[in-house]
């Protein structure tokens, strides 16, 4: 017999407490405040520690990607720590409708729930793509022009910030305008304000002008490109704490935006409309969206690139044209093509040494990381790439300790 599971329905949204699990730490705290202002409980978690992994192999199989394990394993662990009215509880987590097992991992969780003795947490799906259609989470589209919204700016916030604090006269001076920052734009957020591309517009020159206010040092530092699966590449959850590991050896990180992980997806529906000669209504609505999401990037290039101080974000449509160099945008299972697509375009600006953060068992990215390092290194004889696996099996040691050894042969920009 079929297992039927618990479904967030419209009237829990007055009820229940979704739980957010922390992928992207900045622009999922923007995106906690969006969804607050629609009238939302929500709470993003921020539980580590060795005990998520372990509850994430007690319940999901070890096979199965590390991001699961870890997403599952947090919110496993949260249901357990008793803070919670488990009766008026829900969760929710990204599906991207794929090939990738990435789309399944609602399924994964809802049978861990019941396995753990959480049988009536309902979980919600956040897609783009039509996936459970019955969820009481609609995907309405100014909720989408909102959730874009905390993206452009997480993704501003997290770029002006890695370019000033290796460099701050001041120890934390940058992490604190990113505060200050974040706790003004959630304000904005909750009252309904700031989303909009005037209002956006308007705000990304102060927020550079604050960053670049920040007395800085300037001598010349490492940088290192950060490329990967999108959850080990944002996540210090599933990175263990990449960034400030790399801090602490003295080097610049330098992480693509998110909003360039949005546009692929975008771009993919398109280009596979394209090769497959099939165009449909949701093909077009993608199309029109990818073109507003990409007005909105070279509006924050050119700010960016007015205030002088910053290194702008990619055009991910140059970013598109250095991945036909390698790849076919076909390629779209998992990351597909984005990533050597991002390590050739960090080579290119001038970031050399590059680490393509990975699961262990996520064989697409294996392929486009690994398996197209070679060809960037052709084209790029200066590049100093090293894939870096995450999973259960490998410690922080290790993994800490081969980039170490990647950083002995750094080469400055």
């Amino acid at each position: 017999m079929e297992q039927t599971y618990p479904r967030f329905t419209p009237d829990m949204k007055k009820t229940h407490k979704i739980l957010i699990p922390n992928m992207a730490p900045v622009q999922f705290r923007i995106l906690a405040a969006s969804m607050e202002n629609h009238g939302y409980q929500v709470e993003l978690l921020g539980n580590c520690g060795e005990r998520v992994a372990e509850l994430g192999l007690k319940y999901v199989h070890n096979d199965t990607c590390y991001p699961a394990l870890l997403v599952i394993g947090q919110f496993l662990d949260a249901l357990d720590s008793g803070k919670y009215d488990l009766d008026h509880t829900a969760l929710i987590i990204t599906q991207t409708g794929g090939g990738c097992r990435a789309s399944n991992y609602i399924h994964l969780l809802r049978k861990a729930l019941v396995k753990a003795g959480y049988p009536q947490v309902p979980v919600v799906s956040l897609n783009f793509s039509g996936l459970e259609k019955d969820s009481g989470f609609p995907m309405t589209l100014p909720l989408m022009r909102k959730l874009l919204a905390c993206i452009y700016y997480g993704d501003l916030l997290v770029a002006l910030k890695a370019q000033t604090e290796p460099y701050e006269l001041e120890k934390g001076a940058a992490s604190a305008c990113q505060e200050k920052w974040l706790d003004t734009i959630c304000g904005w957020v909750l009252q309904d304000k700031g989303w909009s591309g005037r209002e956006i517009k308007a705000a990304m020159p102060k927020i550079a002008a604050d960053f670049a206010a920040i007395p800085v040092h300037r001598v010349p530092k490492v940088k290192v490109g950060v490329v990967g699966e999108i959850y080990v590449k944002y996540s210090p959850l599933g990175n263990n704490d990449l960034e400030k590991f790399l801090l602490s050896e003295g080097c610049e990180p330098v992480v693509p935006a998110l909003l360039e992980f949005v546009m692929y997806c975008a771009a993919g529906t398109v280009v596979d409309a394209k090769l497959y000669d099939h165009t449909t209504n949701m093909t077009r609505l993608y199309r029109l969206g990818y073109k507003l999401i990409y007005s909105r990037l070279k509006q924050q290039i050119r700010i960016v690139k007015q205030h002088g101080v910053f290194d702008p974000p990619h055009d991910f449509e140059e970013v598109r044209r250095t991945a036909d160099e390698y790849i076919s945008q076909g390629v779209s299972m998992g990351e597909g093509w984005l990533i050597p697509a991002e390590m050739a375009m960090l080579a290119k600006s001038g970031t050399k040494n590059i680490i393509c953060a990975q699961p262990f068992g996520c064989l697409p990215n294996h392929i486009v990381a690994k398996g197209m390092s070679r060809a960037i290194k052709q084209k790029h004889p200066d590049a100093n790439i090293v894939a870096i696996d995450y999973d259960p099996g490998a410690t922080r040691v290790n993994q800490e300790n081969r980039i170490k050894l990647m950083l002995s042969n750094a080469k400055l920009e």
